[in-house]
């Protein structure tokens, strides 16, 4: 099972991933009208998760209310560990109660990634 946190990214916005197998949470939201507090809280989720022993990188985008993040996982423990987190489950009710309409976590194992960087030239 990977071990480490990769500390670079191959391009911007793109998770340096280990080789599989290892854990993706994918979490599909649309925010609701009330967003105040919601880009500090994710940043501060975000900062939180990436000292959590297992985590590997995260990827993330957002149109028009509706984001789609996903963080990487060297173990199902430490997605478990994870959603446990005190602070995390404040940020869950917080996300419950104000900033979303709807969510939906998926969590899935990666057996096998391929991918392209293209080189400097």
């Amino acid at each position: 099972m990977p071990s480490h946190r990769p500390e670079q990214r191959p391009s911007e916005g793109v998770a340096a991933t280990p080789q599989p197998p290892y854990y993706a949470v994918i979490f599909t939201s649309d925010l609701a009208d009330d967003t105040d507090g919601y880009e500090e809280m994710a940043e501060r989720m975000l900062e939180l998760a990436s000292r959590q022993p297992g985590f590997l990188g995260f990827e993330s985008a957002r149109e028009e209310g509706v984001g789609v993040t996903v963080s990487y996982w060297s173990s199902e423990h430490a997605v478990v560990q994870w959603k446990r987190h005190v602070e995390h489950r404040l940020a869950q009710k917080m996300g419950r109660d104000r900033w979303y309409r709807c969510y939906k976590v998926r969590v899935a194992k990666v057996e096998r990634e391929y991918g392209h960087v293209m080189q400097d030239t």
